[in-house]
């Protein structure tokens, strides 16, 4: 059997290093051999044992002291630690079907910490209950996901060694995607089928609830479309950001909608009305005598949905665009300086002046 390495050189730390410095040490390793991380890597599942022995060892002042004089000897059977068999420790081992695991419990004066052993690898969420009845919450989130179950006994099927090399439980990690809606899908909402393709080259079928009023860069989450979980745990979800396209014509900011609305040059000296084109269809505007180019006009309630709140809808605001008459006949360019001319003398209303919609 092959020496073991210093476990000042496992964790890859110096000999004086603080507690803080060998916690920040183990906690970057541990993660990166874990189990969850290296599935089937016997490799990494040896390297796993190797740092979490070490750990054990030099985060446990009374026990680093007995290494730092004795060495290994001090936790070898019958050695000075009592680490072993003939010590006042326990050290428990079995193999599930999904490899070899092995953990070792000091009692006495120098009891490991089991909460700050959880807590340094699962990042906090280890909970303390009782070493018979405690357990820890994945967070779940991007393949980081860790166990929930608690503790029963070494032996019982929730037992400790059942919390690693595939025994553990822990949510699946989330999905991201971007997904297009229409303007009028995003206005109205309703169900969308999308297609997506994993990274696995196959195409997936998704039915999507679109909210009604949705803008772009908001997110739909599908419940448990992610990946799955580890050990039984439940799957992930997956988040498609929204992307709102355009439609010819409209322009939206939140729930108002704006148009513009092209209006005859007669219309717009006398007044009268025009059809104006909304998401609901079109409807007829009045346009009031003397209405000038750039004029908004406001149509309360014919915007879009509020998110959320179905009951209220935004504005349109429609821009008045003055017609210019083109290839005017000899008489009606005529009419138009006579017009013109007319506007001119003294009492007239002047082009550019007159009331705003």
């Amino acid at each position: 059997m092959a020496a073991k390495r210093d476990y000042y050189e496992v964790l890859g730390v110096a000999k004086n290093a603080s507690a803080a410095e060998i916690k920040k040490a183990y906690r970057k390793l541990a993660k990166k051999y874990h189990p969850d991380t290296n599935p089937n890597d016997r490799h990494a599942e040896e390297r796993f044992k190797e740092v979490s022995e070490a750990y054990d060892i030099l985060s446990d002042e009374e026990k680093r002291k007995m290494y730092d004089q004795f060495g290994h000897a001090a936790f070898s059977e019958g050695g000075p630690g009592g680490f072993g068999a003939g010590g006042n420790g326990y050290s428990y081992s079995r193999n599930n079907g999904n490899g070899y695991q092995e953990f070792h419990f000091h009692t006495g004066d120098g009891n490991m910490n089991m909460d700050d052993f959880f807590s340094d690898l699962f990042g906090g969420a280890f909970k303390n209950g009782g070493f018979g009845g405690a357990g820890f919450h994945g967070t779940g989130s991007r393949g980081s996901g860790y166990g929930s179950s608690g503790f029963t006994d070494f032996g019982g099927s929730s037992g400790f060694g059942s919390h690693f090399g595939g025994g553990y439980s822990g949510k699946g990690a989330d999905l991201n995607a971007d997904v297009d809606v229409t303007f009028d899908e995003a206005a109205f909402g309703g169900k969308k089928v999308i297609r997506l393709q994993g990274s696995d080259g196959r195409v997936q079928s998704y039915e999507v609830n679109i909210p009604a009023g949705i803008e772009s860069g908001k997110s739909i989450r599908l419940r448990g479309k992610g990946q799955p979980g580890a050990g039984g745990g439940e799957p992930g979800d997956l988040i498609l950001k929204v992307n709102v396209q355009d439609k010819p014509g409209f322009h939206r900011e939140g729930a108002d909608v704006y148009t513009t609305a092209n209006v005859p040059f007669t219309t717009a000296v006398f007044g009268g009305e025009v059809s104006v084109q909304t998401i609901d269809g079109r409807v007829v505007c009045r346009i009031r005598p003397g209405t000038q180019s750039g004029t908004k006009i406001r149509l309360r309630g014919k915007g879009v949905v509020k998110m959320g709140r179905t009951s209220e809808r935004g504005d349109q605001y429609v821009t008045v665009q003055i017609q210019v008459p083109t290839n005017l006949s000899r008489e009606a360019q005529r009419k138009l300086r006579e017009f013109e001319q007319a506007c001119k003398k003294p009492g007239s209303s002047s082009f550019g002046r007159g009331s705003a919609a």
